[in-house]
Order: C-alpha cells, then structure tokens, then sequence
C-alpha cells in the first residue's frame, strides 16, 4: 500500500461550540466533494445555555449536518425550520445564495443539553454553483443500513457497499458511518477514486497501521485498502469523484470564480441576502 495522507485536525470554536476540523487544510484542499469538515465535540451546556450559530451566508456549496448526541433546530431563508436529532440528515444547497440559522431548540437551552456531531461541506459542480437553493431533511429510517459480521455501515449521502442513500447529493460522493466490533474487519474498495476516513473513537489498524483518533487519514487513490478493529470502534467514510477543477474558499462562501466571492461577500456586506424569518441577529462579514 502506498503511504496515506495523515492529517491532523486544528482546535476552534465556532459561536462557543468547540470543533476540531482537519478540512481544509495545507495539505489537503478537498477529497472528493468534501471540502470542509468539522467534528462538533461533545460539550455539555448547562441550563441556560446552547449552541447559536447566528444568521450567516452560503453560496456554491451544501452542507450536511450528522449528529451522534443532541439537538439542533435548523432555520433557513428558505423557510425552513427543522428539529434534526440523532442519525438524521439536515441537507443544505445553497446555489446562489441562501442564509441559515443553527441552534440548541428552546427546551434544550431550558433544561441544559449536550451536543456531538458531524458538519461537512460538499462543493457544488460548476453547473449547479449558481443554482437554486433547496432544503431537506432525511430521517434516520430512510437512511439504509448493512449490518453483517460485527461492522454497521450507514450510507449518510451517495453510494457505496451496495448502499444508496437518498439525500440528493450533486456528485458521486462516498459519506458513511462505520461501527466496528472488535476483532473485525472491512475492506474500502475503490468504487470511489478519492476517499478518507475519519476516525472518532476506538482501535483501528489500517493495513497494520495504527489509526490515531480524531486524524483524517486520506487513502491512496485506485487501491483498496483493509480496516481492522482492535477494540470496539466509530469511524467516518468520506469521498467522491474528484472536483471540476479549483475551489476557492472564502469565509461562508465557495466558489470556482474568485469573482462569485467578491460579489457575495459584497451581498452579505450591504445586506442584499435571502433573510431568515423571524430573524434579526446575524454574523457580520469578516474583515
């Protein structure tokens, strides 16, 4: 096998949420689609307090919220509001432009709460970057499932494992949720050209390599590689086709013309945006 990519990811905090996020990186732009990952830790919010991510903007990409623990209510400017709870898929396509809401819901703010999940950027194709906006949700019944010989796949968007997932990805995407017993193991084919995993908890080798937890290892392209569980683990499957060439990325916004970013960065700036409704508050433009 040839030498993976190992790429450790960075410490942030986003509205007060602590993240780790290995995409993007120096190293690494995108794998497929997938060009920003964020790993929402799990935090505890005591009473009175919860996750708000205030009103923000988004041009060429979708994004997909997975969650392992927790709660978040999902507002956008399409007029959208959604409970997403654990196992579901909060899908976002922003097109053109769309502006998004993310918090803990009333009763969790209330009560206390506590959070851990998955946010992931997917770009959009070159014909789609400029299209319309569009919302859904998938419910964890819907998403299919192979559970055989110790190892659970759950095919969280695109193909792969003979799994099909139906949330309406824009590109051959690979994005699948991987429970491991120990002592078992999987083979990663090569149905996807770019792919990487991402390790939450747990022992895992790969071909006789030691995994470090919370590292996104990208694999080496057209080989199939062997995942082998020392103790009970949790793992990320992401990939794709590769892109239709360069993405830029500034703030919120993803484009393949620099242009695009200028012109929705002066958008937001000068409050000519989609709003959510029934909100006010929101994330000025960084300078």
């Amino acid at each position: 096998m040839s030498r993976p990519l190992i790429i450790r990811p960075r410490a942030e905090s986003v509205e007060g949420q602590p993240i780790l996020r290995p995409l993007p990186s120096a190293q690494c732009r995108s794998v497929g689609p997938f060009v920003f990952f964020d790993h929402m830790l799990e935090t505890d919010y005591s009473p009175g307090h919860g996750m708000d991510i205030r009103q923000h903007p988004h041009i060429g990409l979708s994004t997909l919220t997975y969650l392992f623990e927790g709660e978040i209510l999902h507002k956008d400017s399409l007029g959208s509001a959604q409970r997403v709870l654990p196992g579901e898929v909060s899908w976002m396509t922003a097109g053109a432009g769309v502006a998004h809401v993310e918090r803990t819901p009333a009763e969790g703010v209330a009560k206390g709460s506590r959070l851990h999940g998955l946010q992931v950027w997917l770009a959009s194709p070159r014909e789609h970057e400029q299209g319309a906006a569009h919302y859904s949700h998938h419910a964890a019944a819907s998403l299919p499932v192979s559970d055989s010989l110790g190892v659970r796949i759950c095919m969280i968007a695109g193909e792969g494992f003979c799994l099909a997932s139906p949330v309406p990805v824009l590109s051959p995407t690979l994005y699948a949720h991987v429970h491991m017993q120990p002592a078992t193991s999987l083979v990663v084919p090569t149905e996807h050209l770019q792919r990487a995993l991402y390790l939450l908890d747990g022992g895992l080798l790969l071909d006789e390599q030691e995994v470090e937890p919370c590292s996104l290892v990208v694999l080496p392209e057209g080989e199939a590689v062997t995942l082998y569980a020392e103790g009970e683990c949790q793992l990320v499957l992401v990939g794709g086709a590769p892109l239709d060439g360069p993405r830029r990325m500034n703030w919120n916004f993803v484009a393949s013309d620099p242009a695009l970013i200028e012109q929705a960065r002066a958008r937001w700036a000068a409050g000519d945006w989609p709003v959510v409704p029934g909100e006010r508050e929101r994330i000025e433009l960084p300078r």
